[in-house]
Parts: C-alpha cells; sequence; structure tokens
C-alpha cells in the first residue's frame, strides 16, 4: 500500500485520530482554543481583546474558560472583520491577528455576495489543511481495498497553482494554494502535474488533461462534482469509449465536496462501468473542518484537534433574521452543548487568524458522540420569503427524489424568490438535457418539498399562492459562471439566488433568449 506505506515510513502516525476517537470532544476543544489564543496572544487582536486574560482563566478551577472568551471576543462576519483587520493584512502589516506577514489569500467563490473575498491563509493553516488530508487518506484502510489502489495516481481538480502577486502577497484558489505546496513525497502519485496544474485557462486545462488521460493509472479522483463530471464526459467522448473506467480501470473513490453530491449522483454514475466509493470532505476556504471517516455513512467527522475551535448558533428566527444575518443577542453553544438532528450555523476560530468568524455553513449532528455531521445549508442560501423555510437541503433532496422517479440528468439548478402581487412566488431553473415538461417538473417538485417540509406545504396554502420552473440547457449555467469570472477549481454554482447575483442571472438568461 504505497501511499500508506510512505505515510507511516515518514512518522505520520494514527496518534491524532485516535486522540480524537477516544477523548472527550470539549476537552479537545478547550486545548485547542488555548493554543490558538496563546500564539495570537501577542497580535494586534490579542492585545485588544485581552488574551492574556482570557487564558488566565483556563488555569483556575471550576471556572468557565469558554465564559471569558465569548463575553470579551466579538462575533465577526467577513466584511466586519476584513474592514476592522484583515484589510491591514493585504497592506503587508505584521502580526494583526495572527503572528508574522499573511503571503496568501484564498479567494472564495463570492457565491453570496457581489465579487469575492480574500481569505488570509498561514502556514499553520497550510499545515493543518495537510494533516487533515493525512488523516482522510488514512481512514481508507478501514475500507476493503486492494493494495494496488494505493499505488496508483491521485486526480486533483482545483485551481490553477500559478497565484496572482501584486508584489505584496500572493493570491487564488485555495486548491491551488495547498495544491503548489504538496509534500515532495506526495507528488509521484498527483496529477495532473505541476505543468497542467499552473494553467489559468481553466478550458485549455481540461484539453490537457483529456489529452493525458489514457497515460494516467488513475485510482482516486478528487473535486467538485459538476466539473469533474464534464471532465470524464470530455474524455469518453474524444476516445469513444463507454465509461471512464475504459480509460481508468482502477478507478474507485471520488472524494467530493463544496456542494451535496446526492444531484449530480444519477448523471454521474452512467459514466461508470462500475461504482465508485464516494468520500464527501469539507473543505472550506477557512479551513479543513471535516471529513468521512468511515465506510457507508453520509456523514463527516468534525475535526476538533487541528487549528479549528467551533461555537455552534441554532440556525432558528431567534437567532437570525430574514436576510440571514446574525442577530446581536443569538445564543451560541460549544461542542458540548449542542443536540443531535438540530441544526447549527458555525462560528471558528483559527490558526489563519479567523476569531468568532461566521462561515456561513449550516450543519446538523448526526452523531454527538462520534461528532459526525452533515452540512444542510448555508446561512443565506435558503428562502423564507413568508416563513416557509426552505433549505438547501430541502431542496438537493427533493431534486435527488425527481431525478429517480423521472428519470432525469438534472445537471444544475437554483431558485429565486420574487413578488407575486401582494403575494410571494419561487421560480426554479433546472439545467438538464432531457426533454421534460416544466410544468410536470415543478408539480412533483412541488410534492416532494411538501413532504419534506411542513412550514412549506402551510405557505403553498397561503402567502406562496405560486411556484413556476424554466428548465434550460446546463451550459448555461456554467457559461454563466465563465462570465462572473467562476469557472473550474472550487466555484460552483449558488442553490439560491438573491440581490444583484439574481438580477445577473435574469438579465443573463434574458441575453441567451431565455423565456422567463
Amino acid at each position: 500500500m504505497a501511499i500508506i506505506g510512505t505515510l507511516l515510513k515518514k512518522g505520520i502516525r494514527l496518534r491524532e485520530s485516535l486522540e480524537q476517537e477516544y477523548s472527550n470532544p470539549i476537552e479537545l476543544q478547550k486545548q485547542e482554543l488555548k493554543k490558538l489564543l496563546i500564539q495570537a496572544k501577542d497580535t494586534e487582536f490579542g492585545k485588544k481583546y485581552r488574551f492574556d486574560l482570557i487564558l488566565k482563566e483556563f488555569k483556575k478551577p471550576n471556572k468557565d474558560f469558554y465564559t471569558a472568551f465569548a463575553s470579551m471576543v466579538p462575533t465577526y462576519n467577513y466584511e466586519k472583520i476584513y474592514h476592522e483587520w484583515w484589510y491591514r493584512l493585504k497592506a503587508g502589516e505584521k502580526n494583526i491577528t495572527w503572528p508574522g506577514a499573511i503571503r496568501c489569500f484564498a479567494l472564495t467563490s463570492g457565491t453570496s455576495g457581489a465579487s469575492s473575498k480574500y481569505i488570509p491563509i498561514t502556514r499553520d493553516m497550510v499545515k493543518a489543511i495537510r494533516k487533515t488530508g493525512v488523516r482522510q487518506i488514512l481512514s481508507l484502510s478501514k475500507y476493503d481495498l486492494p493494495d494496488s489502489l494505493f499505488t496508483k495516481g491521485i486526480l486533483m481538480l482545483g485551481g490553477s497553482t500559478d497565484l496572482d502577486f501584486n508584489g505584496t502577497y500572493f493570491s487564488g484558489d485555495l486548491s491551488g494554494i495547498t495544491a503548489g505546496r504538496l509534500p515532495v513525497w506526495f507528488q509521484q502519485f498527483y496529477k495532473p502535474g505541476k505543468k497542467i496544474s499552473k494553467n489559468r485557462d481553466w478550458g485549455e486545462k481540461i484539453e490537457q488533461i483529456v489529452e493525458m488521460a489514457p497515460k494516467w493509472d488513475i485510482g482516486i479522483i478528487v473535486g467538485v462534482p459538476a466539473w469533474l463530471q464534464i471532465l470524464l464526459e470530455r474524455i469518453i467522448d474524444r476516445y469513444k469509449v463507454k465509461t471512464i473506467h475504459d480509460i481508468w480501470p482502477n478507478l474507485q473513490i471520488f472524494v467530493h465536496g463544496g456542494v451535496s453530491f446526492e444531484p449530480y449522483k444519477k448523471g454521474f454514475e452512467q459514466l461508470l462501468e462500475k461504482p465508485l466509493i464516494y468520500m464527501e470532505t469539507y473543505l472550506a476556504s477557512e479551513g479543513f473542518l471535516a471529513f468521512q471517516a468511515l465506510p457507508n455513512r453520509r456523514t463527516m467527522r468534525l475535526v476538533l484537534n487541528n487549528g479549528i475551535f467551533y461555537e455552534f448558533i441554532p440556525f432558528n428566527e431567534g437567532n437570525f433574521d430574514e436576510n440571514g444575518e446574525l442577530k446581536p443577542d443569538a445564543q451560541i453553544l460549544k461542542i458540548d452543548e449542542i443536540k443531535e438532528g438540530e441544526d447549527y450555523a458555525i462560528l471558528i476560530s483559527t490558526c489563519a487568524g479567523a476569531w468568532r468568524y461566521q462561515i456561513g455553513d449550516v450543519i446538523r449532528f448526526e452523531s454527538k458522540a462520534e461528532n459526525e455531521i452533515l452540512i444542510t445549508g448555508r446561512t443565506k442560501h435558503f428562502l423564507s420569503l413568508c416563513g416557509e423555510h426552505l433549505s438547501m437541503d430541502n431542496m438537493n433532496r427533493a431534486i435527488e427524489l425527481v431525478s429517480k422517479e423521472m428519470n432525469l440528468n438534472i445537471r444544475e439548478f437554483t431558485v429565486v424568490g420574487l413578488p407575486d402581487g401582494t403575494l410571494f412566488r419561487h421560480h426554479w431553473f433546472v439545467g438538464t438535457d432531457d426533454n421534460v415538461d416544466p410544468q410536470l417538473l415543478m408539480d412533483r417538485i412541488d410534492a416532494h418539498l411538501k413532504d419534506l417540509n411542513d412550514d412549506y406545504i402551510t405557505e403553498r396554502k397561503h402567502a406562496l399562492k405560486r411556484v413556476s420552473c424554466t428548465v434550460v440547457s446546463p451550459k448555461l449555467f456554467y457559461y454563466w459562471m465563465r462570465e462572473q469570472g467562476k469557472e473550474g477549481g472550487q466555484n460552483k454554482f449558488p442553490r439560491v439566488l438573491k440581490g444583484d447575483k439574481m438580477n445577473q442571472w435574469m438579465d443573463f438568461l434574458k441575453s441567451q433568449q431565455v423565456n422567463l
């Protein structure tokens, strides 16, 4: 087992994974917060919020270390922490929210706001991401896999490793930043290799990979489902084969993240001769938060002992307004206070200098004992025009069900909420090349949402009187992303569009002569 054998020879052991598996979650998190505070106590941020005083609370018996931290350090969203602190990092200032200068910034996909966000990436964060990645590789030992798989190539389809440099800092896609810093031992397995990975032209990069595909023996593919599906289709079409296994017979694992895979699954599996093992990751621009640690589960294990301290906000009307903004008096919990089966927005404090930072994701604990979670949505990617509380989880599940029921290959979808006289309506845009009646499709989506969401069925009888659907070519979704400068890499199409993004999408469709 070349990969795992190499890891073990390099002295990388299962100690950290075992520590999490057999330790008390709150104790692990307490130690992680303490490490973060110690490292950052002499920064400008640490001095302002008296990290030295907070650290003294860790020494006192019968004292709640968290109370001191939560009472002295405010919560932040991106706009607040950027305008108060992170803009100074871009100017090259040192010791602001984390020791030293920040040399790299990850550009987010920008699906929630009008433009990309600059997320600081420190050396400590790169190391933490790498360590969590190693732990996921080691978890493959729990699967029934042939030893030969671990000698095969790993294709990682991400952003360009040729980062922009303005004289002060580098910026680019997180996948490009991390792929450009892969350890030497891993490079023998890594595809598409350094030269192709540097290419900034996404279309040209895809063609280069297609050209090289028959020369590689790929066992694992890693990336966002939509872009990998496009790549596999190109390879199959170029070489006139039936499935990707005609080119890569040893392909067995697909590691994916960023969006729910379920809506893509039906179309993706049409490209395969034999089933793959699907492994989900939760790698955000702000850090590597969780990964699928066990076979035959839909959940991921939250990583509690690798550079991130978590806080959890019950995702309800008491804590968030109708726009998904956090209310000033929101209830915030530690990991020992959460409950299974309830949705929580996440705050994180990290080894990249994010402090009590609202990441924007909503999760649900499926197992508190094993710290197993599901991502159920985004704080701003939901629809609640009139109390229908429609989540991304509801939408993904409805599309998955209707795809199976109607035998459709739905590649992409998004939803917008619009006024309808004195009431409201939802308009769905569904990307498929299959011939389907939009009204019939909408009726089935609507029926499934009524089964999935009690609030939705109530509002469909009252304020949400109308739902409609436009079926378009999936290519239009990718063309629009190209126009937005968001083609490829970690970029994904938002499931809910609001504000400027919604208007841009509607104007784009009109320019393509789509009848709305």
